[in-house]
C-alpha cells in the first residue's frame, strides 16, 4: 500500500492539473498507476473525491474538502522534513542555495567570491528551484535560503534585498522589434505573456507579466504554462509570440545562452527586487554569514 502523503501528493496533482494524463506526466508515473492509487484512496476513504468526466476531472464537494486538509498535512510534512535536513546542514557545515534562472555564481560572482574567502571551510551547494508556489515557507523547505526575485512575504519567512535592478522584456528577435534600445511598458502589455501554471505564487507571476502596471493578468497568453525556468525558455524558444519580463541581469545571461531570444530594457517599469528568502526557523549561522558579506559589499559599492 502506497504510504498516505504519497496519496495525498497525487490527489493534489490530479487537482491542480485538471486530468490524469497531465498528472501522472508531472508525477512520473504511469496513467493507469495513478488512476488505481486514487481509486484506492476512494475505496479507503469511503467516498468518491473525483468526478471523472469527459471534459476532464474534477474535485467532488467531499473531494474538495478532503483536499484542503491534505494540503494542510503535506505543508506540515515539508516544514517538519525541512527542519529536519536544515538541522543537519548546519550540523555538517553546509549551506544548501536555491536560485529561479541562472545560478547565483553568475549573477552575483562578487557575493560569492567575498563569501568563499570569508568561509573557505563552508560547503555551498546550489539547487535549480521551480518557480515560488504554495506556501513560501514551503517553498524554501529544501534550501536554506533562495535568491531569485522576491517570493510572497509571509510570516515565518525573511527576506533581503539583494540588489535592485531594471526589468528588460525577452522573447524571440521575431517577436520584438529590431533596432530598439529601450521600450515602455505601454508597448508590450496587450502582447501574448508565457502563461504561468495555477499554483505559482500569483504575485510573483504577476510581476514577470507586467500585471503590476497593467492592474490585471495579460489578455493574450500561451496555452502551456510554466512553473520553472527551463519550461519558460521552451516556450518562447519555439512560440514566435511569446514574451516576458526579466530582471535585466538574468536576461542577459539568458539570451547568452539562447541567441535566438532578444532582450530589450523597460524604461519604465518597476524594478526587480533580488532578494534573498530564507526561513526565520533557520538557524544556520552561514545565513549570517553571507548576509554580512552581502551587506559589506553594498557599503563597499556605495549602496
Amino acid at each position: 500500500m502506497l504510504p498516505r502523503s504519497r496519496q495525498l501528493q497525487y490527489l493534489a496533482t490530479v487537482a491542480e492539473e485538471g486530468q490524469l494524463t497531465g498528472a501522472a506526466k508531472r508525477l512520473g508515473l504511469a496513467q493507469p498507476a495513478l488512476s488505481q492509487a486514487i481509486a484506492g484512496l476512494e475505496d479507503e476513504l469511503g467516498v468518491p473525491l473525483l468526478d471523472r468526466g469527459p471534459r476532464g476531472i474534477a474535485l467532488t464537494p467531499a473531494g474538495d474538502a478532503f483536499l484542503t486538509a491534505a494540503r494542510t498535512a503535506l505543508a506540515a510534512e515539508d516544514d517538519a522534513l525541512g527542519t529536519a535536513e536544515a538541522l543537519a546542514r548546519r550540523e555538517r557545515g553546509e549551506l544548501t542555495i536555491g536560485f529561479v534562472g541562472p545560478p547565483p555564481a553568475l549573477t552575483a560572482p562578487a557575493l560569492f567570491g567575498a563569501f568563499a574567502r570569508r568561509h573557505p571551510e563552508a560547503d555551498v551547494s546550489f539547487r535549480d528551484l521551480h518557480f515560488p508556489h504554495g506556501r513560501t515557507s514551503s517553498w524554501l523547505a529544501l534550501v536554506d535560503v533562495a535568491i531569485s526575485h522576491a517570493p510572497r512575504q509571509e510570516a515565518g519567512v525573511r527576506i533581503e534585498l539583494l540588489r535592485s535592478e531594471p526589468r528588460a522584456v525577452v522573447g524571440r528577435r521575431d517577436a520584438l522589434p529590431s533596432g530598439v534600445a529601450t521600450l515602455a511598458v505601454a508597448d508590450v502589455l496587450d502582447e501574448t505573456f508565457v502563461s504561468y501554471h495555477a499554483d505559482v505564487q500569483p504575485e510573483w507571476a504577476g510581476f514577470h507579466s507586467l500585471d503590476d502596471h497593467r492592474g490585471s493578468t495579460p489578455a493574450n497568453s500561451t496555452e502551456d504554462e510554466v512553473r520553472t525556468a527551463l519550461q519558460m525558455l521552451g516556450i518562447m524558444s519555439t512560440d514566435s509570440h511569446a514574451i516576458t519580463t526579466f530582471p535585466y541581469a538574468d536576461a542577459k545571461l539568458v539570451q547568452h545562452a539562447v541567441p535566438e531570444l532578444a532582450v530589450i530594457a523597460l524604461s519604465d517599469a518597476d524594478p526587480a527586487a533580488i532578494s534573498i528568502a530564507w526561513r526565520g526557523d533557520n538557524e544556520n549561522p552561514l545565513i549570517d554569514a553571507l548576509l554580512a558579506s552581502a551587506e559589506e559589499l553594498a557599503k563597499a559599492d556605495g549602496v
